[in-house]
């Protein structure tokens, strides 16, 4: 299985990092709509593109936008747009609205308010409410199959699960820890460092160590860590941070960067 990083900053570009926009292309799956979304021309596969919005802040959706360029440049059947309908709805007026973007958008709009989980082709995709400024949403991505037991076959032949857990404050509860134990890959939010902890839980973000914890209870096999914080020139050097409490496999996200699981 092959994730591709699009953008890996939270709030706004730097000169290395779009925001957030991760890509599936085996599946046609987006997660988060950032200003990395124009990047998904050259990696489109199929005949459909469905996009998992976490919420509607500005550096999640407005890749958007793009879409008009995206599909002239790689047409596709079907484009979804999935996320908590109260969030669709503002995207829909406001982003959408004649006066800021004048052209239609060639999508299909789909609330998960009332489905906790809905499939995306084979992908079981659940989610479940996190505790963030205007609130947001983590997705749980699971693929069916056999284990593998033949060295000679591609582990990608077997089951997968993924999370995508950004803009959160790093959930810990038993709840959380069922729903979310056993991921492949978990590509998790580190906005700041320890030292703003407080700046962290005011704004509905991650720390490192909290990052490292939610890892350590939840044991992936690898923990991708990516909406870092723009202004940070080496936000590489978090990873010791996060390592003093999750002893498993760490990565840093980064643009244009391919990983897989």
């Amino acid at each position: 299985m092959e994730l591709h990083c699009l953008g890996t900053a939270g709030y706004h570009p730097n000169e290395t990092r779009h925001t957030s926009c991760y890509f599936l292309p085996a599946d046609g799956i987006v997660l988060d709509a950032g200003s990395g979304f124009f990047r998904l021309p050259e990696l489109i596969q199929t005949d459909s593109l469905d996009v998992l919005l976490s919420h509607c802040h500005l550096d999640h959706v407005f890749g958007l936008t793009f879409l008009l360029d995206v599909l002239y440049q790689r047409p596709v059947q079907n484009v979804r747009i999935w996320g908590e309908s109260e969030k669709l709805a503002a995207v829909r007026e406001h982003l959408f609205s004649e006066l800021v973007f004048p052209v239609p958008l060639a999508a299909h709009w789909h609330p998960i308010d009332e489905t906790p989980q809905f499939h995306v082709g084979e992908v079981m995709v659940s989610w479940r409410a996190q505790d963030h400024p205007g609130g947001s949403v983590g997705y749980r991505l699971d693929w069916p199959g056999e284990p593998v037991r033949d060295p000679g076959k591609e582990p990608s032949s077997g089951p997968r699960r993924m999370l995508y857990l950004t803009d959160t404050v790093g959930a810990t509860d038993a709840e959380f820890v069922s729903w979310a134990s056993g991921a492949d890959l978990m590509l998790h939010e580190c906005n700041f460092r320890d030292s703003s902890q407080e700046l962290a839980k005011k704004t509905g973000h991650s720390f490192a160590s909290r990052v490292g914890e939610v890892a350590r209870l939840t044991r992936p096999k690898k923990l991708l860590v990516g909406h870092v914080n723009p202004l940070d020139p080496t936000p590489e050097t978090m990873l010791g941070e996060i390592a003093s409490g999750f002893a498993g496999e760490i990565e840093m996200a980064h643009d244009k960067r391919c990983v897989k699981f």
